[in-house]
């Protein structure tokens, strides 16, 4: 159903060889399993969309549901993020114990008036976290996520924003436990948190 821990990887990889600039050697050891854990960590000090500064501490004792996006974007972003309102009314009182988040990669638009008026779209639940270009780069680099400004002739401000889509799921001290992709079905993605909620699965 889910891509395993080598696909993340192989898919990181090709995202970094077709966005240049960054060294695919170092990025590649950066991503292998220390002791046969996954070095993805919920680790962030941003802006929430009502303003208030947060950190991953805040969260702590929640399953977070983590997804790095824009408010800019066309198709992936509202798509995974009704696809994650779905995950939430599927999972019933369940969800009390699981928090998503929406990360952007965009800062210089994604404002936290804007990231307000974004998530109001989706399950009231979604909290929308923003920061300075340093706060979010530190972010990215915490769950090991791929992002690029690229320039396109006639969009916002010029540019649009080349970045992963997983989401990840992280368990209530903050480690990672499993990441889906963008072709996973709501209802599988719900079923498979379950599993985490219920101690059928654990984090390894």
């Amino acid at each position: 159903m889910r891509w395993n821990w080598i696909g993340l990887v192989v898919a990181g990889a090709i995202a970094l060889v077709a966005a240049g600039g960054w060294v695919l050697d170092s990025w590649l050891v950066a991503q292998q399993p220390s002791q046969g854990k996954a070095l993805i960590d919920s680790d962030f000090s941003l802006v929430d969309h009502t303003g208030k500064s947060v950190t991953d501490e805040d969260f702590t004792g929640k399953w977070q549901l983590v997804f790095f996006g824009f408010t800019f974007c066309p198709d992936v972003c509202p798509t995974t993020l009704s696809d994650v309102s779905m995950v939430l009314e599927a999972l019933g009182d369940d969800a009390e114990q699981v928090q998503p988040l929406f990360i952007t990669v965009d800062p210089e638009r994604d404002k936290p008036e804007v990231m307000a008026e974004y998530v109001a779209n989706f399950d009231p639940r979604i909290v929308g976290l923003t920061g300075s270009p340093e706060q979010i780069k530190q972010a990215a680099r915490a769950f090991r996520t791929y992002y690029a400004n690229v320039e396109q002739e006639g969009a916002p401000g010029g540019y649009t924003m080349d970045h992963s889509a997983f989401l990840y799921l992280m368990n209530p001290e903050g480690e990672y436990a499993t990441h889906f992709s963008v072709s996973d079905e709501p209802a599988a993605i719900a079923d498979e948190i379950r599993a985490y909620l219920e101690g059928e699965k654990t984090v390894a």
